[in-house]
């Protein structure tokens, strides 16, 4: 599977809910920079920050562009991020349903077929003050 197959099937997976087909698509020793974060190593990791995610967050990707170099090493994907503020996260505003839109970006490296690095990347400040409004 080339690089944007494998992006593409990464992102599909993410708004059908599908978890486990997630997970199969990363490598075990996957690096995940967490958006104005720290990074995170490892499938383990990356798993436990999802279940967080579907704690707090109901998402979807709307408007997805998928872009991969020639070499098939690395990939990225621009979309808009289509949520409902579920439960509060911790150091962030209190949820109470608030819907938001935003746009964001990811990118990716790409190792033997799999996801070996996601990097996201989308304005904090304008989700604080979307679901503080």
């Amino acid at each position: 599977m080339d690089a944007a197959s494998v992006i593409a099937a990464y992102l599909d997976a993410f708004n059908r809910g599908d978890r486990a087909a997630m997970l199969g698509l990363l490598a075990d020793d996957v690096a995940h920079d967490v958006n104005q974060g720290g990074r995170e190593t490892g499938r383990d990791a990356f798993a436990a920050f999802m279940t967080r995610m579907d704690r707090c967050y109901r998402e979807r990707l709307a408007d997805i562009a998928i872009m991969a170099d020639a070499t098939g090493t690395r990939a990225a994907a621009e979309f808009t991020v289509e949520g409902v503020y579920l439960a509060t996260d911790e150091g962030l505003p209190d949820a109470r349903g608030q819907t938001y839109r935003i746009p964001a970006g990811a990118f990716y490296a790409i190792r033997d077929g799999r996801i070996a690095r996601v990097t996201m990347h989308y304005n904090l400040a304008d989700w604080i003050a979307q679901v503080s409004a």
